[in-house]
């Protein structure tokens, strides 16, 4: 460092009040009102202290709505560094500067009691209140952070899209397949640009997929619109590794009949015992159904998710000759970056 700039930096520190200003600020931002009660002053003197810190580069400081908050710069250079470390042990030695640690611990006490108010005044209304900040999905999405980076994951039946585009992020690769080209086409705009995002047209029952190609595979909401289930879980089964995961979430049994009429829907749902049961002739285990909470603004079924797991040591039956052929694709796969 230049020595101007040091001999500013050492008139700065040569105020005491400054360096117990400082002290407070090292580990800890603290607004222009909490620093007037730890150190008893009015606020002109407090701002006029924080204003030289702040232009002698000791400082940091930005805006939360009606609050500066300051706090103590990172990134020092060493004399610098080396120059708080020789005035802190001397500031933090005086009684002064020992009173203004214990009035700062009763002003964090204050602020965590007014945060404890809010949650105590607000619990009936939080569930409510973090929808409207964060929206619906705030709490769930993040949770795929617990996938495996390294996993390839099949979106099976991925219709427009919109469960590929979340996995994307958390995975290697996720290959999303498809019959529609409607609905690939759709699903080739959304994961546009998303890197490890792969679309491949063909029917569940016969997946363009290699033997043991993927970790783990969805079928969201698809299982209903097939005319044979347990054909398409023997097929998922193939597709995935020893080991790998299969998660189906879906309806749970009901009786809405006009599903049938105006969704083309092929089953009204599905018994757990029912699922259980072609989940283990696929030669899947540890098969566990879970009802799903229902959301109070939704209009359709209850759902459940069904989660399986191939064995560790068994791999999926499948005949020995396997095609050289590559999937058939369409453009929209091409845009979405699928290979040629």
């Amino acid at each position: 460092m230049p020595a101007p700039a040091l001999f500013d930096r050492l008139a700065v520190l040569a105020d005491a009040a400054r360096g117990r200003v400082l002290l407070l600020l090292e580990d800890q931002e603290m607004a222009v009102s909490e620093l007037c009660q730890v150190l008893q002053q009015p606020q002109s003197t407090v701002s006029r202290q924080l204003k030289a810190l702040s232009d002698g580069g000791w400082l940091a400081s930005w805006r939360e709505g009606t609050s500066n908050l300051y706090r103590m710069a990172g990134g020092l250079d060493p004399a610098a560094a080396e120059l708080w470390r020789l005035v802190r042990g001397e500031v933090a030695a005086l009684p002064a500067a020992r009173q203004d640690r214990q009035r700062r611990a009763a002003v964090l006490r204050a602020r965590r009691a007014r945060s404890r108010e809010f949650f105590a005044e607000s619990a009936g209304e939080w569930d409510r209140l973090r929808r409207e900040l964060f929206g619906a999905r705030a709490e769930a999405v993040p949770l795929l952070g617990l996938l495996d980076p390294a996993w390839t994951l099949g979106d099976l039946g991925c219709g427009t899209g919109a469960t590929a585009e979340l996995l994307a992020p958390f995975v290697d690769r996720v290959i999303a397949v498809d019959e529609s080209d409607e609905m690939l086409a759709a699903a080739g705009a959304r994961l546009a640009g998303l890197p490890g995002a792969e679309l491949r047209r063909g029917a569940l029952e016969a997946l363009p997929v290699a033997d043991g190609e993927l970790d783990a595979a969805v079928l969201m909401l698809v299982l209903h619109h097939l005319p044979d289930p347990a054909a398409v879980l023997a097929e998922a089964a193939r597709a995935l590794g020893p080991g790998g995961r299969l998660l189906v979430v879906d309806m749970l049994a009901h009786d809405r009949v006009r599903f049938r009429e105006e969704m083309g829907h092929q089953w009204l749902g599905f018994e757990p015992d029912r699922l259980e049961r072609w989940l283990a002739v696929a030669g899947f285990a540890a098969v566990r159904v879970a009802p799903l909470a229902a959301d109070p603004e939704a209009r359709g079924p209850a759902l459940f998710a069904a989660t399986a797991a191939r064995p560790a040591a068994a791999r999926a039956a499948h005949d020995s000759q396997t095609s050289d052929v590559e999937p058939e694709r369409t453009s929209a796969e091409r845009s979405a970056g699928a290979p040629a």
